[in-house]
Parts: structure tokens; C-alpha cells; sequence
């Protein structure tokens, strides 16, 4: 009986002890692996939802730089006309300028072919003058036929 006896206390303490473990040690045990499966069970969610959020980012980061290179080309092709245009008013007024200055030149050229024609008729007028004397053999009065020597002018 010794050994029932025995065999019924190791019994009765595996009892108390099985007790105990689901009253006392169980549960705490059985929260902190069900707090574990729900936070692996949150960061697997909260890694799809990342996944998710970086699949969406790169969406508009592609939209994003697809409008930046639209952007990009509209401000080269305005630049590139505003060239065109700042060359083409450079060359009207290149043009202008070169229309002013060569006015300019054919003035002046005719004030002096003007000056010329007027100096030249001072000397025919002179020579005139000498030759007459010449032919004449007496000295002509330049400031008593002033009226005949200016109409010899106009007619050079």
C-alpha cells in the first residue's frame, strides 16, 4: 500500500500542480501568444499596407516626373521661340540701323558732290573770268557783271 500510497500522492500533487499551471500559469501564457499572433498579425497588415503605399508613391512619383519632363519640354520650346524672336527683332534692328547709316552715307555723299559742284562752279566761274581777260585783253569787272557771272553759274 506503500506504493498506492505513493502513487497517490504523486497523483494528487501532478493534480494540484496541472490546477495551478491552467489557473495560474496558462492564462498569462495563453495573452502573451495571442498578444504576439495579433502585433505579427498587425505588422504583416501594416507591411501589405506599406506595400501598398509604396506601389501608390511610385505611381505619383511616375506621374509626377512624366508632368516635370512635360514641364521641362514646354519651358525648351518656349525659350527656343523667345530665341527666335530676340534674333529676329536683333536682325530688324540690325537691319534698320544698317537703312539708317547708309542713309546717312548717301547724305552725306551728296552734300559733298553738292560742295563740290558749287566749288567747281567757283573755279569755271574764275577761269571764265580769266579767259575772258584774256581774250579781251583788259581786266572784266567781277563785281559790275556780278549778275552776268551768276547767271554763267547757273547755267554750269
Amino acid at each position: 500500500m506503500n506504493l498506492n500510497a505513493t502513487l497517490f500522492a504523486q497523483f494528487a500533487v501532478f493534480f494540484i500542480l496541472a490546477l495551478f499551471t491552467m489557473k495560474f500559469v496558462w492564462p498569462p501564457l495563453m495573452k502573451a501568444l495571442d498578444e504576439r499572433a495579433e502585433r505579427i498579425a498587425n505588422g504583416l497588415a501594416a507591411a501589405d499596407r506599406g506595400k501598398a503605399d509604396l506601389a501608390a508613391a511610385e505611381k505619383r512619383v511616375q506621374a509626377e516626373m512624366a508632368g516635370a519632363r512635360d514641364e521641362v519640354q514646354k519651358r525648351i520650346a518656349d525659350a527656343e521661340k523667345r530665341a527666335a524672336q530676340i534674333i529676329d527683332a536683333a536682325k530688324a534692328t540690325a537691319a534698320e540701323e544698317a537703312a539708317r547709316i547708309v542713309a546717312a552715307a548717301n547724305a552725306d555723299a551728296e552734300q559733298q558732290v553738292n560742295r563740290a559742284r558749287e566749288e567747281l562752279r567757283g573755279q569755271v566761274a574764275a577761269l571764265a573770268v580769266q579767259g575772258a581777260e584774256q581774250i579781251l585783253k583788259r581786266e572784266v569787272n567781277a563785281a559790275a557783271h556780278a549778275d552776268l557771272l551768276s547767271k554763267l553759274s547757273t547755267e554750269l
